[in-house]
């Protein structure tokens, strides 16, 4: 809970606008104010005290509020739910509308407010809302009706003093904010309200008073008149304020009470009141003070004491002027003070503290001297002491005590700096720093300046802590003696300050320089020291003047000497401002005495060495080039009067750069050149004195002062080269070279290598002195060469033998690289290049050495490159120095790259070739060979590893640079071709770091070409398509470099092949290659991917034919040789290819198929292989038959990517409904006259394919398309096809033909289940399944349709049985089976006539070729079939013709003539029995639609055919011939009645004998037939006998029956019977012996005595006694019985006839 609630309210004026508030304060005389005083002290009214709830309007407002209030309830609800997103927009809603309605009628809607107030038990939310809703109302309507204001006032004066619990004391808080929104317009009627609950003596409610202070500060003026009462009856209430809130609120309204109290003496003008002096308020103010200091402020309860400490200063601020209370206020300072001990923020304590000491100065009345020890003391613990972890404002606080010092110091300055001095003397570090700190501010404390006494005092307190040697304790005083000269004390300084301050600037370099790593703390603390020093210092040279030539000395003698550089920039501006002052000095005593103007310097040479070097890096130490070049300005005059006048003018050009740049931007070899150059226009000015030499020595000097490396040291060994190279005695020069070359310690690279460029400098002057001390230092160490360290002269750093080997090679070469032109071609074979060679040669050749060696070679080239006129020159040590350099190269590790040797090695090459003799084409092609491998083969280096990127860098470039120059050498198609097969390997890499290295050689190589080469030499046929296919791929990199390097590629591609065909290039073009390549930047793979096609749609309208061809082919190439993204690329540029020209592509196809198809399996992502096959479904889009033949003669087993193709044709279905058409096409040819080609396309669809592969692929389709496409239009073809192809598969012709064109048709053995039976079979059975017909499928698997088919001898029931099934089960195909079968039938291949004509034997039982008006052309191809020579296409014919009876019996009367010839014509000899038999099944169908008259002549032919076969050898002519009897006596009418009778004779013997046939059916056959013909004998006694029946039995009653009658009515029938019946008993066939002796017995039992006497007995006896002798004991028992019939007969008729003999 908040301690202090804001005065405040929305609606309250600014404190500025207050003033203009007197014009609303009614003018009522000073007694009305004094009765309103004493009248608040009153009992309270009998009408606050009864309040009577108002009576409703009638116009419902009371309802409608309430209604707007619940909204508001609600959305209060709802918002707290919510989680207090927000007010809702319905309470705020609700809340205008009851606020624009109090507009029209504020009276009405204020008493409905108050109302709703006045009912009981409701929320706490409800009530905050109706009093928002009043303080709106109440702000813009300003005056209200008198009654509603009491009201108001009484409901809210009494809801603020109710039990202040949580939600009573937001209650409270609302209604005290309402009770001061009515004060504005209603303040006399509030303020009685307060003050009649104010009661002396009398605690009163905590928003009582809380409410008085926000009416006091929003009602000034109106307010004062109570301030004095107020005040008093507060003071009367303090001893009973008990409790925490209720002191807090009194101090707090306190608070406001005295700022009101400032604002009104301030604006006392304002006021109508009578005036109330500030020492009346200071009367009334100071007991409460009092009080408030001793008792309140000793509460343990913090809040309490921060209210206290809070309120006291603004009453101090109305106390303290009184002159009369400040001495008693001083009283209570140890109170205060005690406060700092007590927990509480020093901060506010301290605030309190500083008003009381600011205002003892500005009143000049000290504080009580008896009180200052304590007040230093507690003031000076807050400095030193560490501020406790709780106090926030420890900053702030120390500001505070500052200010609290400077005041003391003011008033008690001797008794301060005592204080300070005995602080001072105790040892402890912060106590010191504290108090020095606090002498500092006293210093520098502002108008009105401190006076000298206490300055004085001040110094005197610092001069006792000189010598404390702690890093902070001299620091401090550091910054006091730059305060004393910031603040103009600064004569107090000199001698004592300035020499404190040159001390701890030596001490703290010193320090610096001899740092230890174990003590970095103190190195820290001793920068620190050395950066106030040298603050210290550019103050003390800034402001003091009259300096001193010591400090002079000091400071100069600091730059010389100094290890510690830092400070240069400080100590050199200090300088200038010391030699600026010091020569105005002197130009006031020159223009008096006429000496020259100048300061004393002790080395002028060793000056300019010295800051010559230490310029070299200007922006170290904050930036010390500008320090010393102004500097040496400044001294010019005195260093060297010559040159002062070129400094003059070169030195601002110098600063100038360097302002003009920063650390960051600025050339450090420019910056040295600058400089060099410099150095060398001041040296110009002193040429024929000994200053160069001189000032070489000094610089000779400084070297060793410098570490290595630093960029100083490597200026100083530039600068002594150029010093020295302008050197006059040449002797001299040598001599400081040998002890240049002697002291050297050439284990240390940057020593090394800064010698040698030394050496190289100096021989731009001293090109023979330099050889000479080279070739005399050789000598002089000759005698130790062989060991391994040359060491004699060196104790501390001994040589190494291959370090000074390599350093003399590339001194040599720097001698070459800088000596002058002429004196080069004398030197460069000898000494140069054969001193190089011999140091290389006769050494270890370690990584060193071979670095040294290739650096001396580029250098030695380089030189002799730079001659103008080389006219005819050889370098004579070419070949040797490239053999060495070759072999190096080998010898490199082509993984690793551990050292720039390769690199170095590379560029050396790159030198040489450029030098004659030139290298010949095969030298060329083997160093690049060479060069590449050892470079591309790297492995990239890592990110952290910033050494080898820069190695791997440098390596590369090499190789560029050196590719570029032995290209220039072969600069033609063919030197391009062979550079890039050199390349190829590496740009097909697996490795995508050897992929973007050799891309980008290529396009490096490639511009050259371009620029070089352009349109005059054309490359050859298809060549452009293979650079670009080769290239293609890598658009679409993982790296983005090698994208872009790719890209750039292609566009110099494409700008030769513009250039060289005359092809137009537009600009649209062009922005469109520049929009791919802006998105191949991008990281989005799919994006990535389109811009290549893009590019690739781009390329594809600039090729011809057989570019595309070769650029394809390329590509797929490509394919497995990198990674996925590039093979996906690869065939993003086929498919793209494809789309756009393949229609152009006709003579191409089969070499970009054979292409595709060749590296189709080594793409192992199936997305590769997927866009592979679609360009190969693209090309068969187009060139269908061409691509239809080229994978028909793949070999089988089908490979995994020729079945993916398959698949993918399979999966678009309307395209693989053509292929399926194509492919039935392939097989059927084989069934149909060959026609011959009228086009390309005719001459592939033409060409010779394996039908088992057809077979497989259409197997393939079938089982792979989508199974909701049921391939109806298709099905009766594809069923046909698959057929014929199953029926050529039986015969000879299933062998598949031999292919002799583009490759063999098997590879090896196939497996069992690829024939062409069990492929066809298989094929068939998915094409019915997909008819979804379960019915039809299981009807085939029940009635082995497909095992009938797989048998050669079943295959043509099979087809039969497949054909019935289809015409029941799939009718909706009828007329195109019909068709396609009359085509097959039609066919010269025997198979499919005979195939087809098994089909039509199904058909025509049906009367669907009838009703196709089909049945003619297959009558006519059926009566061809009967005439075949093949024995199985004349049965199915005439089994076809015999089942037009079924199909169309109508038709058969209209075809009766062909029938019948036709079958007639199988009955005739030769006999065949499948076709005799039939024709007589065929004739028996037909019979039976014809009548008498319809057979005519053919009626007894038939009848005598049909009895020729009752004794035939063969069951099924017998079986047959019975039923075609039968039929015959069904057609039998009136007019062959007779005729057929006879025939029946005829017939009758065999029949009664069949009907024992061996053959059942036959016997069956036969006895149905006889009764069928019984009725021809006319006898009803033998019609009325039993049906047909097979049992012996029942025949030979039957027999038995017609042999009585014959014998009664036809005796000589009976004897014929008898003779007819005797032959059969000799057949072949046992039953019918059988039965003929059966026969016979019966017919002899039944004879006549007449017809007995004819037979001969005897032959008769010897035929049965033949008979005993049979095989068979039926035919013997048989014979027996007969024998004994006949002997009956025998002796009846002896009887009957004595005289005849039996």
């Amino acid at each position: 809970m908040r301690l202090r609630r804001p005065f405040l309210v929305v609606y309250f004026c600014p404190i500025q606008e207050r003033t203009p508030r007197k014009d609303l304060v009614s003018e009522e005389p000073e007694e009305e104010m004094t009765e309103a005083e004493a009248g608040s002290n009153e009992g309270p009214s009998e009408e606050t005290e009864d309040l009577e709830p108002l009576e409703p309007d009638d116009r419902g407002t009371f309802q409608q509020v309430t209604n707007l209030l619940d909204i508001m309830d609600g959305g209060s609800a709802k918002t707290d739910t919510a989680g207090g997103t927000g007010p809702d927009m319905r309470k705020t809603l609700a809340s205008v509308i009851i606020t624009e309605k109090a507009t029209v009628e504020p009276s009405v809607v204020m008493n409905a407010l108050i109302r709703c107030l006045q009912v009981p038990e409701i929320s706490t939310q409800r009530k905050v809302n109706i009093y928002n809703i009043l303080q709106e109302i109440i702000q813009q309507e300003g005056e209200l009706e008198e009654h509603g204001v009491q009201r108001l006032v009484a409901i809210a004066s009494k809801e603020m003093r109710e039990n202040l619990e949580m939600e009573g004391y937001v209650k409270a808080e609302v209604a005290s904010d309402t009770l001061v929104a009515l004060s504005r317009n209603h303040f006399s009627m509030v303020m009685y309200e307060l003050q009649h609950h104010l009661k002396p003596l009398n605690l009163t409610d905590e928003f009582v008073i809380i409410t008085l202070a926000k009416l006091a500060d929003g009602n000034v003026f109106e307010f004062m008149p109570y301030m004095g009462i107020t005040l008093a009856t507060i003071f009367t209430m303090l001893r009973l304020a008990n409790e925490a809130k209720m002191r807090q609120a009194i101090c707090s309204a306190m608070e406001t009470f005295c700022e009101t109290v400032q604002f009104y003496l301030k604006h006392l003008e304002g006021s109508v009141y009578p005036v109330m002096t500030e020492d009346q308020f200071a009367m009334k103010l100071f007991p409460m003070y009092r009080y408030f200091v001793t008792v309140w402020l000793r509460n343990h309860n913090p809040e309490v004491k921060l209210g206290v400490i809070k309120s006291l200063k603004p009453m101090l601020s109305l106390l303290l002027p009184n002159d009369d209370l400040r001495d008693q206020l001083y009283d209570y300072i140890p109170l205060l003070l005690a406060e700092y001990r007590g927990g509480l923020e020093a901060l506010f304590v301290t605030q309190v503290l500083r008003q009381i000491l600011e205002m003892s100065v500005i009143t000049s009345t000290p504080v009580p001297q008896m009180q200052l020890h304590t007040i230093f003391t507690e003031l000076h613990v807050q400095v030193c002491a560490k501020a406790p972890a709780q106090q926030q404002h420890s900053s702030q606080n120390l500001a505070e005590i500052v200010h609290c010092f400077i005041a003391l110091a003011r008033s008690y300055p001797k008794e301060l700096m005592k204080f300070f001095l005995s602080q001072m003397e105790m040892s402890k570090e912060a106590v010191r720093v504290g108090t020095l700190t606090l002498i500092r501010a006293v210093v520098s404390a502002d108008e009105p300046r401190m006076n000298v006494r206490t300055i004085c005092l001040a110094i005197r307190v610092v001069k006792n802590t000189l010598s404390d040697s702690r890093f902070k304790v001299r620091m401090a005083i550091l910054r006091i003696i730059g305060q004393l000269a910031l603040s103009g004390y600064q004569d107090r300084i000199k001698g004592w300050g300035l020499k404190y301050v040159s001390v701890q600037l030596t001490l703290s370099t010193y320090k610096l320089t001899n740092r230890r790593e174990s003590f970095y703390q103190r190195d820290l603390e001793e920068k620190m020291v050395h950066k106030v020093t040298m603050d210290t210092v550019r103050i003390i040279t800034s402001s003091v003047s009259g300096m001193t030539n010591e400090f002079w000395l000091r400071l100069l003698c600091y730059i010389m000497e100094t290890d510690y550089t830092e400070a240069l920039t400080p100590i050199c501006i200090s300088l200038t401002n010391l030699a600026e002052r010091q020569l105005h000095t002197k130009d006031v005593e020159a223009s008096v005495a006429g000496k020259s103007r100048h300061v004393d310097l002790p080395a002028p040479q060793k000056l300019l060495a010295r800051l010559l070097v230490l310029m070299s890096s200007p922006y170290k130490g904050e930036g010390r080039g500008i320090a010393m070049l102004n500097l040496l300005r400044t001294l010019s005059q005195s260093i060297a009067p010559s040159m002062a006048d070129m400094w003059e003018l070169e030195i601002p050009l110098l600063v100038k750069y360097l302002e003009e740049h920063t650390e960051f931007t600025w050339n450090q070899k420019t910056w040295e050149d600058k400089l060099v150059q410099f150095l060398r226009n001041s040296l110009k000015k002193t040429r024929g004195s000994n200053w160069s030499l001189r000032l070489s020595k000094e610089l000779n000097n400084q070297i060793e002062s410098f570490d290595s490396p630093s960029l100083e040291k490597g200026f100083l060994y530039r600068a002594l080269g150029f010093t020295l190279a302008t050197g006059l005695e040449a002797d001299k020069v040598g001599v400081l070279l040998l002890d240049l070359l002697y002291k050297t310690d050439y284990g240390n690279d940057f020593d090394r290598e800064g010698v040698i460029l030394c050496f190289g400098l100096c021989a731009r002057g001293q090109v023979k002195t330099v050889l000479n001390v080279l070739h005399d230092f050789e000598e002089r160490i000759q005698e130790s060469e062989q060991s391994w360290q040359i060491g004699a002269w060196r104790k501390d750093h001994p040589w190494r033998r291959e370090s000074v080997k390599g350093a003399l090679m590339v001194m040599y070469s720097c001698v070459a690289l800088y000596c002058h032109p002429q004196m080069l071609l004398t030197h460069v074979d000898n000494p140069i290049t054969t001193k190089i060679i011999h140091h290389y040669s006769s050494s270890c050749q370690d990584i060193c050495l071979k670095m040294a060696f290739m650096k001396s070679v580029a250098q030695v080239t380089n030189a002799i490159k730079n001659i103008k006129d080389l006219e005819d020159f050889e370098f004579a040590q070419k070949m040797t120095l490239t053999g060495i350099i070759i072999a190096t190269i080998k010898a490199e590790p082509t993984d690793s790259l551990v050292s720039p040797v390769r690199t170095m090695a590379i560029e050396a090459l790159s030198h040489l070739s450029s030098l004659k003799p030139f290298y010949s084409t095969e030298e060329n092609n083997e160093l690049m060979d060479i060069s590449i491998h050892s470079v591309i083969s790297l492995q990239p280096p890592t990110e952290d590893n910033e050494s080898i990127q820069t190695l791997y860098a440098n390596a590369l470039q090499a190789l560029e640079h050196l590719m570029e120059g032995l290209m220039q050498r072969q600069l033609d198609p063919k030197g391009l071709q062979e550079m890039v097969h050199l390349l190829e390997k590496w740009i097909l890499s697996e490795k995508e770091g050897e992929r973007e290295k050799a891309i980008n050689l290529h396009l490096r190589l490639m511009r050259i070409y371009v620029q070089s080469i352009g349109v005059c030499i054309p490359l050859k046929l298809g060549q452009i398509g293979t650079l670009v296919g080769l290239i293609a791929p890598c658009t679409c990199d993982s790296h983005t470099r090698t994208r872009m390097a790719s890209m750039d590629v292609l566009s110099s591609l494409l700008d030769l092949h513009a250039s060289q065909t005359c092809s137009s290039w537009g600009p649209s073009k062009e922005l469109e290659l520049a929009k791919c390549k802006e998105d191949l930047q991008d990281l989005d793979v799919e994006k990535i991917f389109n811009a290549s096609s893009r590019i690739a749609k781009v390329v594809c309208l600039q090729f011809n034919c057989d570019e595309v061809v070769s650029l394809i082919q390329k590509l797929c190439e490509n394919i497995g040789a990198m990674g996925q993204r590039h093979d996906k690329a690869s065939v993003t540029w086929i498919g793209t290819f494809l789309q756009m020209r393949a229609k152009e592509l006709e003579d191409k196809v089969a070499e970009i198929l054979g292409a595709i198809l060749v590296h189709l399996p080594v793409a192992d992502h199936p997305e590769v292989r997927r866009l592979l096959i679609e360009g190969v479904l693209l090309l068969a889009h187009y060139h269908q038959e061409t691509v239809l033949t080229s994978l028909l003669r793949q070999p089988l087993p089908m490979e995994s990517h020729l079945t993916e193709v398959w698949l993918a044709v399979a999966e678009n279905v309307p395209f693989a409904r053509t292929m399926l058409c194509g492919l039935m096409g392939r097989l059927q040819s084989r069934f149909t006259p060959r026609v011959n080609a009228t086009s390309k396309a005719d001459i592939w669809r033409l060409a010779a394919v394996d039908p088992l592969m057809t077979l497989c692929t259409v197997y393939l389709l079938i089982q792979k398309m989508d199974v909701d496409d049921k391939l109806l239009d298709l099905f009766p073809d594809l069923v046909y096809t698959l057929l014929l192809q199953l029926s050529s598969s039986q015969g000879p012709e299933a062998v598949s033909p031999v292919l002799k064109t583009w490759r063999l048709v098997h590879t090896g053995t196939l497996p069992e289940d690829i024939n062409l039976q069990r492929i066809t079979i298989k094929s068939m059975q998915l094409l019915f399944r997909r008819l979804s017909s379960e019915q039809l499928v299981r009807t085939l698997e029940e009635q082995g349709v497909w095992a009938l088919l797989q048998g050669s001898s079943t295959f043509l029931r099979g087809v039969g049985l497949l054909a019935r099934i289809c015409v029941r089960n799939v009718g909706g195909y009828r007329q195109r089976l019909s068709e396609l079968v009359l085509r097959g039938m039609n066919s010269d291949v025997l198979s499919c006539r005979v195939s087809s004509t098994a089909v039509c034997v199904e058909f025509m039982s049906d009367p669907m070729l009838y009703q196709e008006k089909l049945l003619k052309p297959t009558v006519l191809m059926l009566e061809k079939g009967v005439d075949h020579d093949d024995e199985a296409l004349r049965v199915l014919s005439l089994r076809a013709l015999g089942n037009m009876a079924l199909g169309a019996p109508k038709k058969v009367r209209q075809y009766r003539k062909l029938l019948l010839d036709k079958c007639l014509g199988s009955l005739r000899e030769p006999v065949v029995i499948s076709v005799t038999s039939e024709g007589m099944e065929a004739l028996a169908k037909i019979l039976a639609e014809l009548r008498e008259g319809d057979v005519g002549s053919s009626f007894g032919i038939i009848s005598e055919q049909c009895r020729a076969f009752f004794d035939n050898e063969s069951e099924l002519l017998r079986l047959k011939a019975f039923v075609l009897f039968g039929k015959l006596a069904t057609v039998v009418g009136i007019s062959k009645k007779h005729f057929f009778k006879e025939e029946v004779k005829k017939a009758w013997v065999p029949l009664m004998l069949h009907c024992r046939d061996p053959c059942s059916d036959a016997a069956q056959a036969c006895v149905t037939t006889m009764f069928q013909c019984v009725h021809f004998w006319g006898w009803k006694s033998l019609e009325n006998c039993p049906g047909p029946s097979n049992t012996s039995e029942e025949m030979t009653v039957f027999q038995i029956r017609l042999c009585s009658i014959l014998t009664q009515k036809k005796p000589a029938v009976l004897y014929s019977f008898l003779l007819e019946a005797m032959p059969y008993v000799n057949s072949n066939l046992p039953r019918i012996r059988i039965a003929a002796c059966d026969l016979a017995g019966i017919i002899m039992n039944h004879m006549s005595a007449h017809h007995l006497k004819k037979l001969d007995f005897p032959t008769l006896r010897n035929s049965f006694q033949e008979l005993q002798l049979d095989s068979d004991p039926g035919v013997r028992r048989a014979s027996l019985e007969t024998l004994r019939v006949l002997d009956t007969c025998c002796q009846q008729q002896l009887l009957a006839s004595p005289e005849g003999i039996c």
